[in-house]
């Protein structure tokens, strides 16, 4: 069934899959919604460059709308309740891949706002979602980790298929999920089959503490392909 639908948007890679999916289903986009949470540590929604959401949006040619949320555990919920019942849609498409925490929250909004919630990677294989995202022509790079295995190194490299290579054996090794879906690693889309225009990241900075660290893109800019 075609509807009129949200898509929840990070700019990192599994919203933007499922984003793709949404389109090549037929699906009418009315808007896309990221969710802005004041602290680092949301329960619910992605924080690192999520700042450089207004050029991936630029670059899908799709309308944009940016919610703040408090970012604290379960009012941040509230915040997306309030933002969705703002939409004339008829569904919302999302991201999750594993974390129940996410999806049936997600769920319970859209249940009691009369809205399907259509989460396309689901329960999928890890291992092969990266490697369908990264054949079918995703450009991603990882811009934070906090997980055993990973160090600073990591900070701005490119998901390609020796990255994921690299990613199943820290599975292997760290048992890590290999989409990051335990919140071991974060990426940004810098291009997609659906971007009319790309991203090019022109200044970023590394940030690394301890265990854990943040790419820092201070300069971004989009560019024709």
């Amino acid at each position: 069934m075609v509807m009129k639908v949200a898509v929840l948007c990070s700019g990192g890679k599994d919203s933007a899959f499922a984003l793709w999916l949404a389109v090549d289903q037929g699906h009418k986009i009315d808007k896309l919604v990221a969710m802005i949470p004041k602290r680092e540590d949301s329960w619910m929604f992605h924080r690192p460059n999520i700042h450089l959401i207004d050029l991936f949006a630029e670059c899908a040619g799709l309308p944009l709308m940016k919610v703040e949320t408090s970012g604290e555990r379960e009012t941040e919920l509230e915040d997306l309740e309030r933002a969705l019942r703002k939409l004339d849609v008829e569904g919302v498409f999302s991201g999750a891949i594993a974390s129940n925490y996410q999806k049936s929250r997600i769920d319970r909004i859209c249940d009691k706002l009369g809205l399907m919630h259509i989460a396309p990677l689901w329960g999928r294989d890890p291992t092969e979602l990266l490697c369908e995202m990264v054949g079918a022509g995703f450009e991603a790079v990882i811009t934070s980790v906090a997980a055993e295995g990973f160090d600073e190194k990591w900070l701005g490299k490119k998901i390609d298929e020796k990255c994921v290579e690299d990613l199943v054996k820290l599975h292997e090794k760290f048992r890590i999920n290999v989409c990051g879906e335990g919140g071991e690693y974060e990426s940004l889309i810098l291009d997609a089959p659906f971007f009319e225009k790309r991203i090019e990241l022109v200044e970023t900075q590394r940030m690394w503490k301890g265990t854990s660290g943040y790419l820092l893109v201070k300069r971004a800019e989009v560019v024709e392909k």
